[in-house]
């Protein structure tokens, strides 16, 4: 078993999960609230109103679900790592009792021969840090800095592979331009400020995780494919392109944000937001690079007559559009076309020049029976995309399958299943579908 990067001669395959999605746990051994605790109790931020106060449990129950990705021969388990555990108020204290439940969870997944990849950020900032306005604050990025280097300390002689961010775009737009994600701030153009904070905390911690010895680091975006469907669209979906997927790959690659990009978010232009040397941080700080993907975009230029996407709002300064979704669409309403993920991955490694993996890769069907034929469909044709793009240059190393487990999924609460085991609400029995066996035979085939 490897711990590092795998070297891309196979495609490396794993599992996906993220803490707030699946720990609960919310009050035990320290932890404080985080930003998704606090707006899940606004009335209707999440269906039905509920939290990830039990989500799966798997705070409890880490070792039987590493025995399921064991069970499914994945050599990978990427998981994220909860900041209200370890710096619970955000800065200062360190909770040592946090620290020691990924200790567990690593060893438990190493004495398995599965390899841990942990991401530092996946959404849940501790709400004390909100309350000094998040990411819209430049200390915020600092603050991850020095929490990146807290968790190092203490996992980094086993956990070889990082990432710092997971989808900064969601925890961006989603979270400070439409109001949909925690921390539920509709503020359109803060969204800009809240991406370069985020890009500017990746690289404080990349520089001080780099000078720590790790080699492996990188950064997981959801890149996505904007077809205009009509020709009057074109330049909207070049807007949407800049604020979707060149204002993380920009700075990456050329340590910048492209002038078509600062044409839709002028801000990113002021250089109170953006200082002297912040880019250069950013630029080649990354070891490889995470695209998580589901599904293509197809802006037409804003129709009353089409229903409005909420996530056009994200998109704070582009021209006015609406999304076309064609069929067959999952059960969260995403189209599904696997050649959109062949197409990010061939543009991300030729935008960036980095080793890519695909960080996750699933999707939400209705499971009125462990029999989830649809999810096999969907993981076989995103599977071969992905190897299409192997063989056509695209230097992709490994695949994680989203998710593991049915789990919390953000504002959709629990009404939109991902998994690939059930989790049964009620005693959190878990019990393998389908998918999970199919994924199984076709890994112990390779």
């Amino acid at each position: 078993m490897t711990q590092h990067l795998p070297d891309g001669s196979t495609l490396a395959f794993g599992a996906a999960t993220a803490a707030y999605q699946i720990e609960g746990a919310i009050a035990e051994d320290g932890r404080a609230p985080s930003i998704w605790d606090t707006f899940s109790q606004v009335p209707g931020a999440t269906r039905d109103g509920l939290d990830g106060r039990i989500a799966c449990d798997s705070y409890h129950r880490f070792e039987e679900d590493l025995d399921l990705v064991k069970g499914m021969n994945a050599g990978w388990y990427r998981f994220s790592i909860a900041w209200p555990r370890i710096v619970p108020e955000g800065t200062g204290r360190v909770e040592t009792r946090g620290l020691d439940y990924y200790d567990r969870l690593v060893d438990a997944a190493l004495a398995r021969g599965v390899a841990p990849t942990a991401t530092l950020y996946h959404w849940d900032l501790p709400q004390a840090l909100e309350e000094r306005d998040g990411w819209l604050n430049r200390d915020t990025a600092y603050a991850f800095a020095d929490y990146a280097m807290v968790v190092h300390e203490r996992l980094g002689d086993r956990v070889k592979v990082w990432a710092t961010h997971n989808e900064p775009w969601c925890a961006a737009y989603l979270g400070y331009a439409a109001g949909i994600h925690a921390p539920g701030r509709k503020e359109g153009a803060a969204g800009h400020r809240a991406a370069h904070h985020l890009n500017l905390g990746h690289g404080l911690a990349a520089a001080r995780l780099h000078e720590a010895g790790v080699t492996d680091l990188g950064i997981v975006h959801n890149l996505a494919p904007f077809w205009p469907e009509t020709p009057e669209a074109a330049q909207a979906a070049d807007e949407l392109d800049a604020v979707r997927n060149r204002i993380w790959t920009g700075p990456l690659a050329h340590g910048a944000y492209d002038e078509g990009l600062i044409r839709v978010a002028p801000v990113l232009a002021d250089p109170t937001l953006v200082r002297d040397g912040d880019l250069d941080l950013v630029k080649g700080s990354a070891d490889w690079m995470g695209v998580n993907y589901y599904t293509p975009f197809r802006p037409t230029l804003a129709d009353p007559s089409l229903s409005v996407h909420p996530e056009v709002e994200a998109y704070p300064g582009v021209t006015p559009v609406s999304f076309v979704v064609r069929e067959p669409r999952t059960d969260i309403g995403w189209e599904v076309d696997d050649r959109g993920l062949e197409e990010q991955l061939v543009d991300a490694h030729k935008a960036t020049g980095l080793p890519i993996v695909v960080t996750e890769n699933g999707a939400a069907y209705p499971d009125t029976s462990l029999d989830d034929q649809d999810r096999i469909g969907y993981l076989r044709d995103h599977i071969a995309a992905t190897e299409r793009a192997r063989a056509a240059g695209a230097d992709v190393r490994g695949y994680f399958v989203w998710t593991l487990l049915d789990n919390f999924e953000w504002a959709e609460g629990y009404t939109k299943t991902f998994g690939i085991v059930h989790v049964n609400p009620d005693d959190q029995t878990r019990t393998p579908k389908a998918s999970y066996h199919w994924l199984a035979e076709h890994l112990a085939g390779r």
